[in-house]
């Protein structure tokens, strides 16, 4: 592909309209779509596809042909388009000033979101669940999920206090994790 660039840059270079055409015919749809995904709106992505190609072609001698012509094209589309959004200056305005009007000024007022009273209260409701849905686990199962979850054992340091085999450990932690989502599952999501 860099090869054929070449060729095609070089008869461009010489005046050759046929190659300019099939620069742009190569390099368009690709130039779009990067620069769509920039600008969101197709009539200016169409526009500046045209003034990115302009650009080129009237830079074109200026071109290292060491280097990837599809990448020296890309960056002039990109900086196109940081171009065009400098120009249009995006207005900004403070959320702690006013806002006029032809009815006076308009002050807004926001929520507070990060605050939240019953969110203690649930979490305290949840966490009673849990653990009175561990409490009602027969021991074996009981012992190996507080010493797994609440006192944050390895699984060879319960094998040892339990004094069981390391695979049963596993196995109960296990079946101990599917029995509290059945029982959790009925009582949060009856």
């Amino acid at each position: 592909m860099k090869a054929e660039d070449t060729v095609l840059i070089q008869r461009a270079l010489e005046g050759d309209q046929q190659a300019f055409k099939d620069i742009l015919n190569k390099y368009k749809g690709p130039v779009f779509n990067l620069i769509i995904r920039m600008v969101k709106n197709k009539e200016e992505a169409e526009d500046l596809v045209q003034e990115a190609f302009i650009k080129a072609f009237n830079s074109l001698a200026s071109f290292n042909m060491e280097y990837a012509f599809s990448t020296w094209l890309y960056k002039i589309a990109i900086n196109n388009c940081i171009d065009h959004f400098r120009k249009q200056k995006l207005k900004l305005c403070s959320l702690d000033k006013p806002l006029e009007s032809k009815n006076g000024e308009l002050k807004r007022e926001f929520p507070d979101v990060t605050f939240a009273a019953d969110r203690e209260l649930l979490d305290s409701e949840k966490t009673d669940l849990i653990q009175k849905a561990i409490d009602s686990l027969p021991e074996k199962y009981r012992l190996s999920i507080v010493y797994r979850h609440q006192d944050e054992k390895s699984y060879e340091e319960i094998a040892q206090l339990m004094d069981i085999p390391l695979g049963t450990v596993k196995a109960r932690i296990f079946r101990a994790r599917e029995m509290l989502k059945k029982k959790l599952k009925k009582q949060l999501f009856p």
